[in-house]
């Protein structure tokens, strides 16, 4: 059980800047000596794919790995990384048409840095050139809807984003955006536990729980619904007039089945919108693995928990094998 948490925590961990500076400084050092030995194009490409590995948000990297790619005359490979970084952008639609019959050898660096220039990596850039113009934070708030934020890379980055909003004191776009986040990535336990917190300084003690339920549900050995209840007794016992209590099974039932809702995608022509009814539905165990064979993982990671919630038997297996196939994508 521990080898699948360990596979969550590395895939949600923090980008390593100074490991993608190392391995793009080995990068620009062989793409020099490839000017008289062109060997050294292979290790240059190599350690630059390092560099974006590891640090994902910053832009140097990407260009490096981008000249390296013009140098070899690999303009398929440019089109794969600019694909690659459009992926953590959101895949949005405008970026992905610029790709359509592009010579990437006259082009492939001029896309790159615009999209870099429009849409920064860093979150605190990308902020500094929004925060100042409503027109382009509304802007940010309607096109997050339409996004596809399933890549890891993109659920860390677009919540980074979401914080900077949440700062500014746009508390209710955050809570709703960042469930609109998790819904499309639900094993994002650091962006749980961040909208519970967020609930529970709000007051809003039950919407705390069910975050950190959620948090901790995905990653067992991050305890935040276990501290957040001993937080809670210690505060209300004795001296509360109605003291907490962890949200009844119906609650949970809701919440899940809007997570459920908000997981559905718009581009998806095949998908019914009304969310499936459990109780006494003999097929939910079918509709489960429907959602799995057509990829919509995370539908099928929260219609699981809705069956868990009510306690169907083999759902929380279920839920366990969904949560370690969403870690794996």
């Amino acid at each position: 059980m521990t080898e699948p948490t360990k596979d969550i925590a590395a895939k949600l961990q923090h980008p390593r800047r100074s490991l993608g500076n190392r391995h793009r400084s080995q990068a620009e050092k062989f793409l020099s000596l490839s000017e008289t030995d062109s060997s050294n194009l292979l290790w240059a490409e190599q350690s630059a794919r390092q560099a974006v590995l590891h640090d994902f948000t910053n832009p140097d990297n990407w260009r490096v790995l981008v000249r390296i790619k013009l140098n070899v005359g690999d303009h398929a490979g440019i089109h794969a990384v600019l694909n690659d970084l459009f992926a953590v952008l959101g895949r949005d639609p405008v970026y992905l048409t610029q790709l359509e019959g592009v010579d990437m050898s006259e082009s492939g660096m001029g896309i790159l840095e615009a999209a870099l220039v429009a849409d920064p990596l860093d979150p605190d850039d990308w902020w500094n050139g929004i925060s100042s113009d409503e027109g382009s934070i509304l802007s940010f708030i309607e096109r997050v809807g339409m996004l596809d934020m399933t890549d890891h890379r993109a659920n860390i980055l677009f919540s980074r984003r979401l914080e900077r909003l949440r700062d500014s004191g746009r508390e209710e776009d955050y809570l709703k955006l960042a469930r609109v986040l998790l819904a499309q990535r639900p094993s994002n336990h650091e962006a749980w536990s961040a909208l519970g917190r967020m609930h529970e300084r709000r007051g809003e003690y039950d919407q705390a729980w069910l975050c950190y339920d959620q948090a901790q549900s995905n990653f067992p050995e991050f305890l935040v619904r276990d501290q957040f209840r001993e937080r809670m007794e210690a505060k209300m016992d004795g001296r509360a007039p109605t003291p907490w209590k962890v949200p009844e099974v119906t609650q949970r039932v809701e919440f899940l089945k809007r997570m459920q809702k908000l997981s559905m995608s718009p581009s998806n022509d095949v998908r019914d919108d009304v969310v499936p009814d459990i109780s006494g539905n003999t097929d939910i165990f079918e509709e489960v693995a429907h959602l799995r064979s057509e990829g919509r993982s995370s539908e099928a990671f929260f219609l699981a928990r809705r069956m868990a919630a009510e306690g169907i038997d083999g759902a929380l297996e279920l839920v366990e094998e969904i949560r370690m196939e969403i870690s794996d994508e």
